[in-house]
């Protein structure tokens, strides 16, 4: 039976979690110097076994989830992906698999097909294989991606392709755009890239000038209005970096409103990038994840406003943008409960403006960027 009582934690009425993010691993065999993963991922040396992992899914959907994703890391180096799709559906859950692609092919396409896998989403990382392998470092991905593209198609999936937009890929949109109309994508995700992680370590080097970004998004409204004229159903989402925005967003939703993310080791997240943050994780190894969604320190520390600081705490809009992201916030200003950053009236916004200017001045190079090092991770699985 599926528990959807509301409970008081927080100081407030707090629902139940209705998507999960399953990171299976951090494990991938790319580089991407824009990867959401930790900088430490290396440091997690043991994943949840596939018993562990089943337990995980039993618990969220009992709790109320009811979408989820298997995401990494390369889930696809999991090889109880299949089993856990088909443990996935068994509860109810409608799934979806974050991949590079990497790891598939026709004959695995089918088996989580008859596992009852609902939906699959392919990243891209440039329209030319030279700048897809500078970026992921992989001669051979972007080749395969596409492939692997084509397959899903095939096999009946909607083709949904994400591509992330930094300042090494953003003056190709139109090519970019090109090639996933010529490969027959239904949706495509231009995602800005946002500064977390790797991205944030390499910001220097991923964030695009304001007029490349004006560029692309006028580069994206000519081919929407191109695709209606034709009656092509391929629908573009762009998403604005924080950078640029004057508002934040809601990040997530709002801290542990709706997104739970259940990282490789078991630690649970109130988002993928929470885990930079100074503050400890429960984990589903030692905690249910219903004590530690609704009682747990972690979880309750930023719900409601209570916590929040001026502008953010007699703002109108704090019910909207919930102050915006904790993660940026604390990257910029060391403070988690600080208001983030990006927006227009917070204290600190003249950090974000600085970065805009250093992305005017400075040139395009991606000999600085710090490749996702994948050979430092020794990650292990009890399966």
């Amino acid at each position: 039976m599926i528990d959807t009582t509301r409970s008081q934690a927080g100081g407030g009425d707090v629902g139940p979690p209705l998507w999960l993010l399953a990171e299976l691993t951090y494990r991938c065999p790319l580089q991407c110097a824009y990867c959401s993963n930790p900088l430490d991922f290396a440091a997690v040396k043991e994943e949840l076994t596939t018993d562990e992992w089943i337990e995980v899914l039993t618990q969220a959907r009992a709790m109320g989830a009811v979408q989820m994703g298997f995401s990494g890391g390369e889930p696809l180096v999991r090889q109880d992906l299949e089993t856990l799709v088909a443990e996935a559906r068994r509860l109810g859950f409608y799934t979806n698999l974050i991949t590079s692609g990497l790891g598939l092919d026709e004959a695995r396409i089918a088996a989580l097909h008859e596992a009852g896998l609902d939906h699959i989403q392919i990243s891209l990382q440039a329209s030319d294989p030279e700048v897809a392998a500078a970026v992921a470092g992989s001669p051979k991905a972007h080749a395969k991606k596409l492939a692997m593209a084509r397959a899903v198609k095939a096999a009946g999936y909607p083709m949904v392709l994400n591509v992330v937009l930094h300042r090494h890929n953003i003056d190709r949109l139109d090519d970019i755009i090109a090639l996933c109309d010529e490969l027959g994508a239904d949706a495509v995700e231009l995602a800005n890239c946002q500064m977390y992680g790797w991205a944030q370590l390499n910001r220097e080097g991923l964030l695009p000038s304001r007029e490349q970004l004006e560029v692309a998004e006028a580069t994206t409204a000519r081919w929407r209005e191109r695709l209606a004229a034709q009656g092509r159903d391929m629908r573009l989402l762009f998403v604005v970096p924080d950078y640029y925005a004057e508002r934040p967003k809601a990040c997530m939703g709002g801290w542990g409103a709706i997104f739970m993310t259940v990282a490789p080791d078991g630690a649970v997240l109130p988002c993928h990038s929470a885990r930079m943050l100074p503050m400890t994780f429960p984990n589903v190894r030692e905690r249910p994840l219903r004590e530690i969604w609704y009682d747990s320190e972690a979880f309750n520390r930023y719900r409601g406003d209570a916590w929040m600081s001026e502008p953010c705490h007699s703002c109108d809009e704090r019910h909207q943008d919930v102050g915006g992201c904790r993660c940026q916030a604390y990257l910029l200003t060391g403070d988690a409960t600080a208001t983030d950053p990006a927006c227009s009236l917070s204290p600190d916004h003249h950090l974000i403006e600085a970065a805009r200017r250093e992305a005017d001045a400075s040139a395009p190079s991606m000999e600085a960027l710090t490749p996702r090092n994948v050979h430092e991770s020794k990650v292990f699985c009890r399966q």
